[in-house]
């Protein structure tokens, strides 16, 4: 077997929350990608506490930039891996009860410093879901440390 902890680097995104809300975005923290080349963005959903549809649904959004703050939709296909991403930086979208609970990622490969997702909530939701966001660093400068994290 191969060491992959000291390898990777786990990083909350959005620490686990009920999102809820009526047309509200909860914007995740942006992660510094210096000293890596690669990152993996996952997202964690709980069971639904709506009836999903497609005027009541979650999008995940992926941004990236060379600068803190600046940062703007991943657009093209080339700045991913192992999902679809659309022109606004949509790659994932809950919108049926058969799609929760689960874990989604994406993998992140465009070259920027910072990556952030947001989760868009479209319509009322007044239960809200339980979800989290984690972005995964990868492919160290120079590898090596401890290989367990407080997420916290």
């Amino acid at each position: 077997m191969k060491d992959l902890g000291n390898n990777l680097t786990p990083v909350v995104s959005t620490a686990a929350v009920v999102a809820s809300g009526n047309a509200t975005t909860t914007a995740g923290a942006e992660i510094d990608l210096a000293g890596f080349e690669g990152a993996f963005v996952m997202v964690n959903s709980g069971a639904e506490g709506d009836t999903l549809a497609s005027n009541l649904k979650y999008e995940f959004k992926l941004y990236h930039g060379d600068t803190s703050g600046s940062l703007v939709a991943v657009s093209s296909q080339l700045d991913v891996t192992d999902a679809s991403i659309a022109s606004d930086g949509t790659w994932l979208t809950l919108d049926d009860n058969a799609e929760t609970p689960q874990v989604s990622g994406i993998g992140y490969v465009g070259g920027k410093q910072y990556v952030r997702l947001d989760i868009v909530r479209t319509g009322n939701h007044s239960s809200g879901t339980p979800m989290s966001a984690t972005v995964i660093k990868g492919f160290p400068h120079h590898a090596g440390g401890a290989s367990t994290y407080n997420l916290a």
